[in-house]
């Protein structure tokens, strides 16, 4: 490759500082701080409204959620004028400490058929376009600290609604329904290990818990022909495979598999009455913010937080239910929860109105 000659370097030169001249036109503006604070902003707004949506969706726990969406509305509006006002105070300063770069630009740009002439200037604004990134970069960092902390929370609270979103979508897509008075809580995506050690073919779907029950649907496409090892047909399968009361529940033991040991993986023991003994889940989610939620459940922890009363009447209803069946005397041994009509007998079969 041929050495460029001096011409052609300051030439090459000069465009990238032309460039670089070019970014901070945009830069000096605090244009990057304020798309991110309009973003907050935006965000901060519609909260209200997303939680709205929400409890029209279904969701009736965390009463004092709306309360925390309006106490980070009203914390915005204490922020957002003090940020404003830095943002407009600091660009307007960087504007001016780019004009004589500006002003510069045009000489050099006169001067590049004069390598020798062009040099000079060309190494003076370098180093000024350089201090100026390096301010540029130190002030959008100050602006950054001025709501971090705000930010995080905001972040926190945006990422929860986005679980409660996933779940009400989920329970709307359903092949269940959710009893009376009964409701969701969390779901996340997640394949029941069948073996106790995940394995192809093992059902993969969403794991749901409610204020009653914990219930797996499997939901996922299964390959049902393949030419050269390429899948050609596929059949959408979607059912549920697991409800048993969360009541029920013994206990929730946590384990990390996989090469990494990076997956998140529950089991959960059952009492006898049970669908099943014991249920393994790969989980997308913290295992421990589950076996949590498992336990909360169980413990009825989540009533005291209802935004919508339970019906008392389905509550009587479930302390009326009868321990033996009217029909064949045998003890009624299922777990009666609120929102059913009825229970049949598992001896005779006799079905009892509840």
């Amino acid at each position: 490759m041929a050495t460029p000659s001096p011409a052609q370097q300051i030439a090459d030169e000069i465009r990238s500082l032309q460039s670089k001249v070019g970014d901070l036109q945009g830069s000096v503006r605090m244009t990057k701080a304020r798309d991110a604070v309009e973003d907050l902003q935006i965000t901060v707004n519609g909260l209200a409204q997303r939680i709205a949506t929400l409890r029209t969706r279904g969701y009736v726990f965390e009463i004092d959620i709306e309360n925390q969406a309006q106490t980070l509305s009203k914390s915005w509006m204490l922020l957002y004028p003090n940020l404003e006002s830095q943002i407009n105070m600091q660009s307007s300063a960087l504007v001016n400490s780019l004009r004589p770069i500006e002003m510069q630009m045009s000489q050099l740009t006169a001067a590049a058929s004069n390598p020798a002439a062009a040099r000079g200037l060309l190494g003076s604004m370098q180093s000024s376009v350089n201090m100026l990134e390096g301010k540029v970069s130190a002030t959008e960092r100050t602006i950054e600290g001025m709501y971090d902390q705000f930010n995080n929370q905001v972040y926190q609270f945006t990422r929860h609604l986005n679980e409660i979103e996933y779940l009400v979508t989920q329970l709307a897509e359903a092949t269940f329904q959710l009893l009376p008075t009964e409701g969701g809580i969390a779901a996340i995506k997640a394949v029941w290990c069948k073996t106790g050690k995940e394995q192809k073919g093992d059902p993969e779907g969403v794991l749901y818990l409610t204020d009653q029950r914990i219930l797996f649907e499997q939901k996922e496409e299964i390959v049902t022909k393949k030419v050269l090892f390429v899948a050609t047909e596929k059949q959408k399968v979607q059912q549920l495979q697991i409800e048993c009361p969360v009541t029920l529940v013994d206990r929730v033991d946590l384990s990390k598999q996989g090469l990494l040991k990076n997956e998140d993986h529950i089991e959960i023991r059952f009492t006898s009455g049970a669908q099943v003994e014991v249920a393994h889940f790969h989980i997308w989610q913290d295992n421990a913010i589950w076996q949590q939620l498992i336990n909360r459940a169980k413990s009825k922890d989540f009533d005291k937080g209802r935004a919508v009363a339970i019906d008392q009447a389905a509550v009587e209803k479930v302390k009326a239910a009868p321990s033996q069946c009217p029909s064949c005397g045998g003890n009624n041994t299922q777990v009666v929860m609120r929102g059913m009509d009825s229970i049949t007998c598992e001896y005779c079969g006799f079905v009892i109105r509840l």
